[in-house]
């Protein structure tokens, strides 16, 4: 008898979650599937379950995989699984929420900190040969005002850092109960009006796309620091670089962009004040693990509910 399959968009997955997925067939799409590939691999192993790290997962690639019974995140964002596709099929959506939240969250604050310390730009002067020590000022974060949008698993974790640091947080989630006491709770307007820097940490939807835009970064303090690790669609990135060029933004640093991956020729290359990493927040030896055997356990209670048929 066959095991059943199960697809993995990617080219690996921690051997602690492959030990979880003994039973079945795993076949790898590569580092980075296309629609068809995954259309082609589904028509061809009909897997009972897909794991998410690279790609789309749409109609087309659950149409070709009549077997299919769940879709699975390797991480927490969902924005790449068409959701109402998914649920119209029967198809159950889990992700392994909070597996890469201290990951994150410290690439959240790892960019905050080099967008107010100059890190890049000092680092590069030093190479030079300058030494600017009588000319430079850095920003000091003790005493400012940080506002953060999104309070979920990571959310909160750069929260609490930030907090240690001696800054006020004020926080948006309309969802969030039980914030600690070191988060004060407010509106958008709020966010905009009050926040020294501002970092994201909500999912993308129809609903916030777009949402730091020129109307809400013109609403901002006057050098206002930018920080996005959530994803790129938050951000209107035209805006963000005419309110960078202008100055009303400080610095920006980035994870995350609205098409990845970036490509030679973005605006963002090589402008001054910009920090970038390639999306890389959640990517780190012990989150790859957590997020694996999150996206595994996941999978297998679902499948514990609603049995795959018998294999032939």
């Amino acid at each position: 008898m066959s095991r059943p399959s199960l697809i993995v968009t990617g080219a690996d997955l921690a051997g602690e979650a492959l030990a979880l997925l003994d039973d079945f067939e795993v076949v790898y799409a590569g580092k980075a599937p296309t629609e068809d590939d995954l259309v082609a691999l589904c028509r061809t192993h009909d897997p009972v379950a897909i794991i998410v790290r690279y790609g789309k997962v749409g109609a087309a690639v659950m149409d070709a995989a009549p077997s299919l019974k769940v879709i699975s995140k390797h991480g927490s964002g969902t924005d790449t699984i068409d959701k109402v596709a998914a649920k119209a099929r029967g198809i159950e959506v889990v992700a392994a929420v909070g597996a890469n939240a201290a990951a994150v969250a410290e690439q959240a604050l790892a960019l905050l900190l080099a967008c107010a310390k100059s890190v890049v730009a000092l680092d590069a002067r030093m190479h030079a040969g300058h030494w600017d020590k009588a000319t430079h000022k850095s920003l000091e974060l003790g005493g400012r005002t940080v506002g953060v949008v999104g309070l979920g698993a990571i959310g909160l974790r750069f929260a609490k850092m930030a907090d240690a640091l001696g800054m006020r947080v004020i926080g948006f989630d309309p969802f969030a109960k039980n914030l600690p006491a070191y988060i004060e709770s407010v509106d958008l307007a709020t966010i905009w009006r009050d926040s020294d820097a501002i970092s994201l940490h909500c999912p993308l939807t129809d609903e916030n796309r777009g949402m730091l835009s020129a109307a809400t970064l013109a609403q901002c303090r006057r050098g206002v620091i930018v920080v996005n690790t959530a994803r790129g669609g938050l951000i209107d990135e035209p805006a963000l670089l005419a309110a960078v060029r202008s100055g009303q933004v400080m610095a920006a640093g980035l994870d995350s962009f609205a098409v990845e991956p970036m490509v030679a020729g973005h605006p963002f290359q090589g402008e001054a004040n910009f920090i970038l990493s390639p999306h890389i927040g959640g990517v780190t030896s012990d989150a790859y693990v957590n997020m694996g055997v999150g996206a595994a356990k996941n999978l297998l209670q679902v499948l514990a509910r609603t049995p795959a048929p018998a294999a032939a």
